[in-house]
């Protein structure tokens, strides 16, 4: 289809249009955005400055982490600077690379909770293959599938977007530049369209909540039979695993049982998964494991003391 667009910007209409409720937002929206970026950099320098946490479950949980800090940087930071500008406009240009960067992380985080549910089942159903399994390579091979499904996935949902005809319609009823929101915008019949974002989006999904679901009840099945002390602290694990994995996709199960319907609530669903998902990940997997606590507590102590100054000490 040949790109007959005349739009060359669309308008975001934002959380709100109340120049009161905006200033509250922007300080709120400010603090998350702060403390969901420096977290998850904290456990990525914890993991890499500790020794005791280079493990296969410490490197997929950094990569986390890693994508975590890119999903709440894609869009949040022009929220939050749209709360101080009466016009809220983002070009075209700008606009695919939100739809593009969206579905890039969205859908490598998705493989990539795969990947840590692998290494918990390896764990826990086969414990003294674990090393040999999960090796270097192997994590190094699953978080690159992550990030190539993810890829792959977002460009094929830019391959068709991008050459859409836009001629007239440009106000996008959210925060940032959502794939459904666009579509609609478009000049032309877009039914066809929305069945195939539909099927691309809702297959992956799909999938890896199977995935997932099959993985932890094994897990699950495997802990309730050997319970133990070291089961105790596996389930402990485990129990974070899991809550994020609801967080994750929580939103999502409702973004498509009307994925191209509008409510209300949807702002909020967006909110939640590019800044409150992003900001809860660490305090998760951090709250209830002590070795990371150990680690942070370890990293803290180098920062506030150099090493040189405690030896002169």
């Amino acid at each position: 289809m040949a790109n007959k667009s005349v739009v060359t910007e669309f308008i975001l209409l934002g959380l709100s249009s109340s120049q009161e409720l905006q200033l509250v937002l922007f300080i709120v929206f400010s603090v998350f955005y702060g403390a969901a970026v420096l977290g998850n950099i904290l456990i990525i320098l914890t993991v890499i400055t500790d020794s005791r946490l280079h493990s296969p479950m410490y490197f997929l949980l950094s990569n986390l982490s890693f994508i975590d800090v890119c999903q709440a940087t894609f869009a949040t930071p022009k929220m939050i600077a749209d709360f101080l500008s009466e016009r809220k406009t983002i070009t075209f240009q700008g606009c695919m690379s939100q739809i593009f960067f969206l579905h890039v992380f969205g859908g490598s985080e998705m493989v990539l909770l795969v990947a840590m549910a692998y290494d918990r089942y390896i764990a826990i159903c086969r414990p003294l293959h674990y090393l040999a399994i999960m090796s270097r390579r192997v994590c190094t091979v699953l978080v690159g599938v992550s990030w190539a499904i993810g890829i792959l996935h977002s460009a094929s949902h830019l391959a068709f977007t991008v050459d859409l005809p836009f001629c007239g319609p440009n106000k996008v009823d959210n925060f940032f530049c959502d794939l459904p929101l666009v579509i609609k915008l478009a000049c032309l019949d877009t039914y066809v369209l929305e069945i195939l974002v539909l099927t691309n989006s809702g297959l992956l999904s799909l999938i890896c909540f199977l995935l997932l679901l099959i993985s932890y009840t094994v897990i699950l099945a495997t802990v309730h039979h050997q319970a133990s002390g070291g089961m105790s602290k596996a389930l402990s694990t485990l129990s974070a695993h899991i809550t994020v994995v609801v967080l994750f996709f929580g939103p999502l199960i409702f973004i498509y049982i009307w994925p191209f319907e509008s409510f209300p609530i949807d702002k909020f669903i967006s909110v939640f998964f590019t800044v409150f998902t992003p900001f809860l990940n660490p305090m998760i997997y951090t709250l209830r494991n002590k070795d990371v606590k150990e680690a942070m507590k370890k990293l803290r102590s180098r920062i506030l003391v150099p090493s040189g100054f405690s030896r002169q000490l």
